[in-house]
């Protein structure tokens, strides 16, 4: 998942960028709305994490563009304010939740990942799709009784994948998830990873989780069993 965090405390910003990064997030940091409005118009995002007091366009205001833009990714502020009415204020603009100052790292992650949970329609962090299980919040997969040993970015375009089952993902999609905006890129892993995701998944041929489209990308193959 691809995460934006608009913190102008930089001390915070990077404690926060830190921590989601560790979790396997891709992140975008932005220190004022301004940035925070060309990254979220530049670069696809999964959910945002927003200051209320932001030194320039105030984070309420930001919420507020984004909902009345048609942006619906989830939102979570952060507030450093006790007064119930900001808090209200930044749910009315169009926020999720809300957190307030100070706070635990692995607060504010449970609740992005409850954000991101709510959005997709389920209630658990485990997915089965066929003889394979994904639970998204250990970052773990399973061929029947056997755990796989994944890479972080075998991981990461494996879950993307799933999260999108059934859809055609474009090579230039999957680098934006798998890359911040000023990662240098090279459309070229992509591939690799998925030539050795398909080794790790199917070692014998027999299922094709990933298929290839000619010319626009590729797919997860597998549907995700009911809950």
């Amino acid at each position: 998942m691809r995460l934006l965090i608009v913190e102008d405390d930089a001390r915070l910003r990077e404690r926060l960028a830190g921590h989601f990064r560790a979790a396997g997030f891709v992140v975008d940091e932005a220190p004022d709305g301004r940035e925070a409005a060309w990254l979220a118009s530049e670069y696809p995002c999964d959910i945002a994490i927003v200051d209320l007091g932001l030194p320039d366009v105030a984070g309420m205001d930001l919420v507020r563009g984004w909902r009345e833009a048609g942006r619906a990714m989830p939102i979570l502020i952060l507030t450093a304010r006790a007064d119930w009415q900001d808090k209200v204020g930044g749910l009315e603009a169009g926020a999720d939740d809300y957190v307030t100052k100070p706070f635990y790292l692995e607060e504010v992650e449970a609740r992005v990942r409850a954000l991101l949970r709510r959005v997709e329609g389920r209630r658990s962090s485990v997915a089965d799709y066929g003889p394979l299980r994904i639970d998204f919040s250990a970052r773990r997969v399973c061929r029947g009784d056997e755990e796989l040993t994944l890479t972080a970015y075998e991981y990461n375009t494996l879950a993307y994948l799933a999260h999108r089952a059934g859809e055609v993902i474009s090579r230039s999609e999957l680098l934006d998830h798998l890359y911040d905006h000023d990662h240098d890129r090279d459309g070229n892993v992509i591939e690799q990873f998925i030539a050795r995701l398909r080794r790790k998944l199917d070692p014998e041929g027999s299922l094709t989780p990933i298929e290839t489209v000619r010319g626009a990308g590729y797919r997860f193959t597998l549907e995700r069993a009911s809950a």
